[in-house]
This record gives structure tokens, C-alpha cells and sequence, in this order.
């Protein structure tokens, strides 16, 4: 019978980008404003070495309505944040919140 060995030969440096902890929750609660409107009804989180993406999605089949991408700027420890929508890319923003204002601004739907 032969030696199992316990330990791993992975290193345990994770070099995953992910959202932050307050970040999901302002992305949560954005999306779920979305789901009480009727505007969204799925998303998805992606991630991967260089960025984190959160995917806004009308249709469950349908490409994303919204992406929101988290990515490193340069090599420094330093986030910023862009947001797609369709095939448009809108400008980096170095701010969180202000995306998650731009998108609650262009879900708000005026009721007579």
C-alpha cells in the first residue's frame, strides 16, 4: 500500500480578482431593484486573474443588458471600474458608486 501525501502542491497565493464584499452588496441591491421593476431576471459573476465581471441579463437566454468589470489599473493595487452595456463600453470609473448610479438612473421608468 502506498503513502498518501496530505499535502498540496499548489501554492496558496490566490490570484483571482473578486468583488469586494461591500462592492456585491451595492451590486446586489442594484440588481435587485432591477427584479422588483421588472427590468432583470438573472445574472451571473465571472472572474478571473485580470478582472471580475457581474452580467445584468432581461432574459435568461439574452446576452447581458449590463456588464459591470472590476480590473487592476496598471500593476498597482489600485481598482477601477467600467461598465458595458450591449457593445458600448462607457468610460472607466475609478468610483463604484457612481456606476451603481448610472445604473439605477437608466432603469428608473416614469409612471403617470
Amino acid at each position: 500500500m502506498s503513502l498518501i501525501s496530505l499535502t498540496s502542491s499548489k501554492s496558496n497565493n490566490n490570484s483571482k480578482l473578486f468583488f469586494s464584499k461591500y462592492e456585491l452588496n451595492l451590486i446586489l441591491s442594484c440588481y435587485s431593484f432591477g427584479v422588483v421593476r421588472g427590468n432583470w431576471k438573472d445574472y451571473s459573476i465571472n472572474s478571473n486573474d485580470n478582472e471580475a465581471k457581474f452580467c445584468f441579463y432581461k432574459h435568461t437566454f439574452a446576452s447581458p443588458e449590463y456588464s459591470l468589470i472590476k480590473y487592476k489599473k496598471n500593476k498597482k493595487n489600485k481598482f477601477c471600474y467600467k461598465i458595458s452595456f450591449g457593445e458600448k463600453v462607457n468610460k472607466d470609473m475609478e468610483n463604484i458608486d457612481k456606476i451603481i448610479t448610472f445604473i439605477k438612473r437608466k432603469n428608473m421608468k416614469i409612471v403617470k
